[in-house]
């Protein structure tokens, strides 16, 4: 039996980059601990989106920013901003709460 698409109308696919260019892959193993560390709390969670992995992640993202493996980036433009713990977010929420005069 042929594979392909129906109707025998083979179309070649072409690979499209990552939205965020290239991911180097940590050979050192200078962010191991972190990257197990968050692995082992998706297999714990069932690969939800739980706060206490998102924490972990962030840990792991830092980690390969502060190793020149991947571009720094904001923490909201990588959706981790708000996060138990953070303590940025207090520092802006009192920020936010002077401007407007509470």
């Amino acid at each position: 039996m042929a594979s392909g698409a129906p109707g025998g109308n083979f179309r070649t696919w072409t690979p499209t980059p990552p939205e965020r260019g290239s991911f180097p892959l940590d050979h050192d193993g200078e962010c191991k601990e972190q990257m197990m560390k968050y692995l082992k709390c998706m297999k714990f969670t069932e690969n939800k989106n739980a706060p206490n992995c998102r924490i972990l992640a962030k840990d792991y993202l830092k980690c390969r920013m502060d190793n020149q493996l991947m571009d720094k980036s904001d923490w909201d433009s990588l959706g981790l901003i708000n996060l138990p713990g953070d303590k940025e977010q207090k520092t802006e929420t009192i920020k936010e709460k002077k401007s407007l005069g509470n």
